[in-house]
């Protein structure tokens, strides 16, 4: 009888072998940044992909693929800036099929139901940043190092299929504008990519900038509503199933993810509760849409949510980690839902490495987290759900119909951008650093050299 059962991932003293060693790379980098700067190129890996510079160091090819290439966890310095051969472009993991990620053969054949995109814009996700210190999971799982990081792009159709599908209602042709998301990858100026995954940018979208801050965060905000019970929306527009209390609690609410949180919300006819860490960010969230924002700088973030919804939340979108957890789940009401999508807070703010201090600060926080008991569950009548969707590589159809909506609401004017802060692409470091300071409104997008 065959067997089953999943394999057993071995341990190192209890502890998950791929997270000891992103801790001794990323303290590695710590200690020669600090102590040997000068020793830090060393720390370097290099792929055979990358193109090989003249004796003047300049490029031997011309209309080359440029990309942020990770080759192993640590700080800003594996950031490196790099020129693949000619004929190559970065691919994402789910189109393993085709060539394993993150990097096309030369001059491959593309398959029918895909193109390759001249990227102009991508942007910066704090996902990014676990990505370089190797703590993010279905990195690890799915790509590996060296890795080109990035989900959001937005550029034109560079090159097509020849035997392309005419009956696929997602063709596209060559100078198309369009948007979409990559699982990894997007950090670069040309991308293998399925036209599934893309879209037409709508002409209500006037710059290539913008047009990188929706998919990945839109998509994330989507599919939480969804956990939640609120979508798919009925035939009149509104949450198919009615909640009595219509009070949800939106922790970062000015922030990439928060702020399509909080519009879609506002389409589902919810009681919107915005959660925002400093006064700068109150106005993005109040223009977002929020009915009552809570500046956790200046006020008791608990007290005031207990005023603005004194028989608590049906929904909390909580990505912030140990530093709210429990506490958002004691504020559901009874048939609450509490969707977690990230652990921000587990993480550290403001901090380009990541030293053996901060090491044990993380290692700290794990050890705190709230643990939820399955019949607390069952007897307070509320619910705990999580995702990410870097792991939905199967579920395209599912992410398709969820992009088609937002491309409506896009187009009905019910969804606007973000406040974008944009950048050249060569300031990757910088954006790291930005979004990691925590002071970030809106969303971080880089331009690429061919913009």
């Amino acid at each position: 009888m065959t067997d089953n059962k999943p394999a057993q991932k071995w341990t190192v003293l209890g502890q998950d072998p791929d997270i000891l060693m992103a801790a001794l790379a990323n303290i590695l980098s710590w200690l020669v940044s600090t102590f040997a700067p000068s020793l830090l190129p060393y720390l370097l890996p290099t792929s055979p992909e990358e193109e090989r510079f003249d004796g003047n160091n300049r490029c031997i090819g011309t209309d080359q693929t440029k990309c942020i290439s990770i080759g192993r966890p640590g700080g800003m310095e594996q950031l490196r800036f790099v020129t693949l051969r000619e004929g190559i472009c970065t691919i994402g993991y789910n189109v393993r099929h085709v060539s394993p990620p993150p990097y096309t053969p030369p001059n491959i054949s593309l398959p029918c139901d895909c193109v390759i995109i001249r990227n102009k814009a991508f942007s910066v996700n704090y996902a990014d940043c676990t990505i370089r210190w190797g703590l993010y999971e279905s990195a690890k799982k799915f790509v590996g190092w060296p890795i080109v990081p990035g989900f959001d792009v937005a550029g034109t159709v560079e090159s097509v299929p020849d035997d392309s599908d005419a009956s696929d209602r997602h063709k596209l042709a060559v100078g198309d504008r369009v948007f979409g998301c990559t699982l990894f990858g997007a950090y670069s100026d040309r991308i293998l990519i399925p036209n599934i995954q893309l879209r037409k940018i709508p002409d209500c979208i006037d710059t290539f900038a913008k047009a990188a801050a929706f998919p990945a965060v839109s998509l994330t905000a989507l599919y939480a509503l969804h956990l939640a019970g609120y979508f798919p929306l009925c035939s009149g527009g509104g949450s198919r199933y009615t909640f009595r209390n219509k009070s949800i609690l939106i922790h970062s609410a000015a922030g990439g993810v928060g702020s399509f949180l909080v519009q879609m919300s506002k389409i589902m006819g919810l009681f919107v509760v915005g959660v925002v860490g400093s006064s700068s960010k109150v106005d993005d969230a109040l223009s977002l849409g929020c009915d009552i924002v809570i500046d956790k700088s200046k006020e008791d973030l608990w007290l005031s949510a207990e005023k603005a919804s004194p028989n608590g939340y049906s929904t909390i979108m909580d990505a912030n980690g140990v530093s709210t957890l429990n506490d958002s789940y004691n504020h559901l009401s009874p048939s609450g839902r509490l969707v977690v999508f990230g652990f921000h807070s587990n993480l550290p703010m403001g901090s380009a490495m990541l030293s053996p201090l901060e090491w044990l600060r993380m290692a700290r926080k794990v050890a705190v987290m709230p643990k939820f008991d399955a019949m607390d569950l069952t007897v307070s009548n509320k619910a705990v759900l999580g995702f990410n969707l870097s792991f939905f590589a199967d579920e395209v159809e599912l992410l398709s119909e969820m992009f088609d909506q937002i491309l409506l609401w896009i187009e009905e004017n019910k969804l606007k951008c973000p406040r974008v802060c944009e950048m050249p692409m060569e300031n990757v470091a910088e954006a790291h650093t930005f979004i990691q300071s925590g002071k970030s409104s809106g969303k971080i997008v880089l331009t690429t050299t061919s913009a």
